[in-house]
């Protein structure tokens, strides 16, 4: 049942988000003169690595180096400001969430290798965090439990936390909820909120 919505919904907005996507990459096109497309290798389903695809929303070269973007982090593009306050940058994973890479709802998908900074600068893989490898149960999601409620500033150790609460109580009913409130954020432009983001 879950794969079949994720085919359908993915198929629908692939089609139905053309007109957006195109004026999305003449933008970052015009902004900056970059690539339209940043990819990077994810951690999927069952630790299996996977390419994904998103609007670039920072400058070239930021990638580099694994780390979240912060508040008015310098790395992020002025259209990459309104792409990422209204997930837009997101929409090309709707082609991995048709070719099986994805779910739409689900623990945030991981780059390979990315660490957090905690205090005292003290540098931390994210596989060496409890619940990291839980949340590769199910394939990681475009919006999830933790993507919807959790704080940005919200530790990694929390939110694996809530990926957990994910993965132990999935169901139709529960993911339909939260594709319904991730799309009630992207129409307010709520995403990049610090706090609360309805």
């Amino acid at each position: 049942m879950k794969r079949l919505f994720d085919v359908v919904l993915s198929a629908t907005g692939l089609v139905a988000s053309l007109p957006v996507s195109l004026a999305i990459a003449a933008a970052i096109r015009l902004d900056d003169g970059g690539p339209v497309l940043f990819t990077q290798t994810r951690v999927g389903q069952g630790g299996r690595l996977f390419r994904t695809f998103k609007f670039r929303s920072m400058r070239v070269g930021s990638e580099r180096v694994a780390v979240p973007a912060a508040e008015d982090d310098p790395r992020i593009t002025r259209v990459g400001r309104l792409l990422r306050a209204t997930a837009m940058d997101e929409l090309p994973q709707l082609w991995n969430i048709l070719r099986g890479d994805m779910s739409f709802v689900g623990p945030r998908p991981l780059a390979d290798g990315e660490i957090e900074v905690g205090d005292a600068g003290a540098v931390v893989p994210l596989a060496d965090i409890t619940g990291y490898h839980d949340r590769h149960a199910v394939r990681p999601g475009l919006t999830g439990l933790t993507q919807v409620h959790a704080s940005r500033d919200l530790s990694r150790r929390d939110k694996f936390r809530l990926d957990r609460l994910y993965v132990r109580h999935a169901s139709f009913c529960f993911d339909l909820r939260l594709v319904l409130l991730s799309f009630w954020i992207t129409a307010r432009g709520r995403w990049e909120d610090r706090g609360r983001k309805f």
